[in-house]
């Protein structure tokens, strides 16, 4: 899957998915979930909550 294929299918653009991946930019809690549900996965699976000690 390309990565503008990825942003096509929850709803952002090419650039998001690349920010999100180089960690310069945390998704919101809506598109958090997005990305689970099409990787069939739970949000904690693709991304470190940073508040857990």
């Amino acid at each position: 899957m390309t990565q503008s294929d990825l942003g096509q299918a929850v709803g952002v653009s090419r650039q998001a998915i690349i920010a999100i991946e180089a960690d310069q930019h945390d998704p919101s809690l809506d598109l958090a979930f997005k990305l689970a549900a099409l990787f069939e996965t739970e949000v904690e699976t693709l991304f470190e909550n940073p508040y857990r000690t």
